[in-house]
């Protein structure tokens, strides 16, 4: 799977194209990803939930209206919504149904979310002009997910 993932393969690259992605928020689609079983167990997901997860093929959009960001995260049978001031704690359910308290903040090109809860996760959107790199954390377990810019 990390030959597959490698940078590059599928157009994914690191950079410091924030306000390029900015300029034209829209909807990415799933393309790949590594380690997100093994993330999902570390959360304390259940095996059930673990499966709907692992064949998901998700759309996140995001945008920004008046400072207030709104992150839809869908599938054909599931629909989260966050809506979020940046450095401001909010209360979030989690596509699993996790209770957390969420602080989302800008780092150069990088959307952090930091979720507390029974167990802490941070994820990390990392930008570039057509695409971004999610990596999810938990515990000692990092999963890497890969999203294309489709508008």
């Amino acid at each position: 799977m990390a030959a597959e993932l490698a940078p590059g393969r599928w157009g994914f690259e690191k950079s410091e194209n924030f306000d390029e992605y900015m300029k034209a928020l829209g909807k990415s689609q799933y393309v790949i990803s590594d380690n997100f079983d093994e993330y999902m167990k570390a959360l304390g997901v259940s095996y059930p939930w673990r499966v709907i997860g692992n064949s998901a093929k998700p759309q996140q959009e995001i945008s920004i209206k008046d400072g207030r960001w709104t992150i839809i995260t869908s599938t054909p049978v599931t629909k989260v919504v966050i809506q979020f001031e940046l450095n401001k704690e909010f209360d979030e359910t989690t596509a699993d149904g996790r209770k957390v308290k969420s602080t989302c903040t800008v780092h150069g090109n990088k959307l952090i979310t930091d979720q507390r809860g029974s167990v802490d996760s941070v994820i990390t959107r990392d930008f570039t002009k057509n695409s971004f790199i999610m990596t999810l954390a938990a515990k000692d377990v990092t999963c890497t997910r890969y999203y294309k810019r489709l508008s």
